[in-house]
């Protein structure tokens, strides 16, 4: 496939993770089989321990909020102070996370625990972050170059830095100049790359923003981002409009910096 020219203004690149940077089966195939092969090990480890306690608190909320709004939940209370069983109580936090990962949701209480249940995980060296070949020797080349590179991911901060932190490739964080989550605002709204481009300190049009989803791009594009959409395998098929309307790369390599070798 043809190279791409990066428009001379552009001193910034965005990149997305799952599905541009990273294979989109890593969360899949690695990330969530993990919580759910080791969460009850991982909560009758960590029982008695503030930070678990805390999850556990937030989880019996967000329980009882789905109670209120009638939503289908196994577990009807979540309680770790007020328990004789210690295992029963433990299985009724797992039946609540299992049920929410099944539903495909993104509670913050879910989110925390995963977070925290991933963190060990890397740094026990149990996960390695999966980056694409063509990644670290891109993002090498436009740092020379003199450009900044950051992530915005719908995944947490924590867990972007986890990622990176703990790659297959080593340490990568010194690779980027800052990360956005969704607390900047959701990446389907281009208030989102706005607020981006404010924080950064520079112009929406000084930024390209490196992407897997066509309603991302959209986006950024109406915010005045430059866009490129990126296919990797396992990626979400594009329509023949989007094809023709969008920059496509499938490999970072094919970004070609001006007056670049």
């Amino acid at each position: 496939m043809a190279t791409i020219s990066v428009p001379e203004n552009v001193s910034v690149f965005l990149l997305d993770i799952e599905g541009t940077t990273t294979p989109i089966t890593f969360v899949k195939d690695v990330l969530f089989p993990y919580i759910r092969e080791h969460l009850e090990d991982y909560l009758s480890a960590h029982w008695e321990e503030d930070e678990c306690k805390q999850d556990v608190h937030l989880l019996k909320k967000q329980a009882e909020e789905d109670l209120k709004q009638n939503r289908a939940c196994p577990v009807h209370t979540v309680d770790q102070t007020v328990h004789t069983d210690e295992e029963k109580a433990i299985r009724e936090v797992v039946d609540n996370v299992l049920w929410q990962m099944a539903a495909d949701r993104k509670t913050t209480a879910l989110k925390q625990l995963q977070g925290h249940m991933w963190r060990a995980a890397y740094a026990a060296g149990k996960i390695k972050g999966e980056v694409y070949q063509d990644v670290v020797p891109a993002i090498r080349r436009w740092r020379r170059h003199g450009l900044k590179v950051y992530i915005y991911s719908s995944g947490s901060i924590e867990a972007q830095k986890l990622l990176f932190g703990y790659s297959v490739e080593g340490d990568l964080l010194d690779l980027f100049d800052g990360h956005f989550d969704t607390n900047v605002g959701a990446k389907v709204e281009s208030k989102s790359y706005e607020r981006i481009a404010e924080r950064i300190g520079c112009s929406p049009e000084d930024i390209m923003f490196l992407t897997d989803v066509t309603r991302e791009a959209k986006a950024a594009e109406d915010a005045g981002l430059n866009v490129v959409v990126v296919v990797r395998p396992g990626n979400m098929e594009l329509t023949e409009e989007e094809r023709t309307h969008y920059k496509i790369v499938t490999t970072f390599s094919q970004l070609e910096l001006t007056g670049s070798a």
